[in-house]
């Protein structure tokens, strides 16, 4: 956990494993542009850290930072890639940063 400089709130990293729906090279394409324009509104905000595929695009990883596991889980419900099945399934873990 590490502390908002701002709010002063206590905020924990957590960690994003999903998976893409097949042919996701051309399936992406109408959402990528809205797609890409919220990560990088949720990594303005602070609530994303990095993202991305796996090298054969099957899979998804991410590292968020957020008050609670609910605020990742809308975040990502609320992206494109969820809402148009290019992201297929999902799961999120509280991630205990060791170094």
């Amino acid at each position: 956990m590490t502390l908002d400089p701002k709010s002063k709130i206590q905020m924990t990293r957590y960690i994003l494993w999903g998976s893409y729906c097949e042919d996701v090279a051309t399936k992406r394409t109408p959402y990528r542009e809205a797609h890409l324009a919220g990560l990088a509104r949720q990594k303005a905000e602070g609530l994303l850290i990095t993202i991305g595929p796996t090298q054969d695009l099957t899979k998804v990883f991410g590292i968020y930072e957020a008050t609670n596991e609910n605020q990742v889980r809308q975040a990502i419900e609320a992206d494109p890639y969820w809402e148009h099945g290019i992201w297929t399934e999902y799961q999120v873990k509280e991630w205990i940063q060791a170094l």
